[in-house]
């Protein structure tokens, strides 16, 4: 398969942006780093890593990897991927708009200090439910390495530069995936609700994509249809993957960072709460702050 290369110049895009803290933040466990150190805090942080990830153009798996290089993205995939990656990393956010629709607040200003030029993602809808249902009571790095198991057990396999990549499978190959086998790879009790959750999908029975366009409440409970999904992991998918940047997941992060600095926002019940806590963190980007006040507590 042929290689294309490219560059971005970050500085065509409104606000600062950083690869690593990205892609490295808990939200997408769909990439991983070439270094072999993705998530791993004993690894070397900081430099231009070459960051890997599958995608699909028109149904074929494609790889696209990439690199922060000072100002500039530098890419190289079996496709072109500057629509990809602008779409994938969220590119266009306007980070100091954001920041400034976020109410003064010490903790939130300190998180935005500290993880400056992180975006969110933009990930496909599929494969961020599945890996948000393996993601209860797990570390960042054990999440991740659940999904390249996936990927590597029962996704489809693409050659690129002399290796062999393995694309996140599809609902139907991981519907034909049996409950042993994906217990094998360490799933445990998550593992029928992967299982379930995807035959749900192949069997047209119902589609992450259909909360597109849901008042976000009514979104959030059209995701919890699926097996193994609760509000938490529905806000999840919500935020990094179908475009709903007003959503707050409560994981344990956040409900400790209510608890010390926004107990007025403590109602009781998920629903409720997740009003308040979203108002305090601004509304419309109330996702934003979420995800860098997570990041920075972790």
């Amino acid at each position: 398969m042929s290689m294309e290369r490219g560059a971005l110049a970050l500085s065509e895009f409104p606000g600062p942006f950083d690869l690593q803290s990205t892609v490295e933040s808990g939200q997408s466990y769909l990439w991983d780093r070439a270094d072999g150190e993705m998530y791993d805090e004993s690894g070397v942080f900081g430099g231009d890593h070459w960051y890997e990830t599958v995608v699909r153009v028109e149904g074929t798996p494609a790889v696209v990897r990439v690199r922060q290089v000072e100002d500039r993205l530098e890419w190289e995939s079996s496709v072109d991927a500057m629509s990809i990656l602008r779409e994938r990393l969220r590119l266009d956010d306007d980070l100091p708009a954001i920041r400034a629709a976020t109410p003064d607040d010490d903790v939130v200003e300190a998180a935005f200090d500290a993880s400056w030029g992180m975006h969110l993602v933009d990930d496909p809808a599929f494969p961020s439910l599945i890996s948000f249902i393996c993601s209860a009571q797990m570390r960042v790095g054990r999440i991740h390495g659940m999904q390249q198991e996936l990927a590597r057990a029962f996704g489809s396999t693409v050659e690129f530069d002399g290796r062999t990549y393995h694309a996140f499978p599809t609902p139907e190959q991981l519907a034909a995936a049996t409950e042993a086998e994906l217990r094998d790879l360490g799933l445990g009790y998550r593992a029928p609700y992967v299982r379930d959750t995807a035959k749900m999908v192949a069997d047209g029975e119902a589609h992450p994509d259909e909360a597109v366009g849901l008042a976000y409440e009514d979104a959030r409970d059209s995701l919890t249809r699926f097996v193994g999904v609760g509000d938490k992991v529905a806000d999840c998918v919500l935020l990094f993957a179908l475009d709903y940047l007003e959503a707050v997941p409560l994981d344990t992060w956040i409900r400790t960072t209510i608890e010390e600095y926004f107990p007025d926002c403590d109602r009781g019940d998920y629903a409720d709460t997740s009003r308040a806590i979203r108002e305090a963190f601004g509304g419309e980007y109330a996702g934003y702050a979420q995800t860098y006040v997570f990041h920075y507590l972790r």
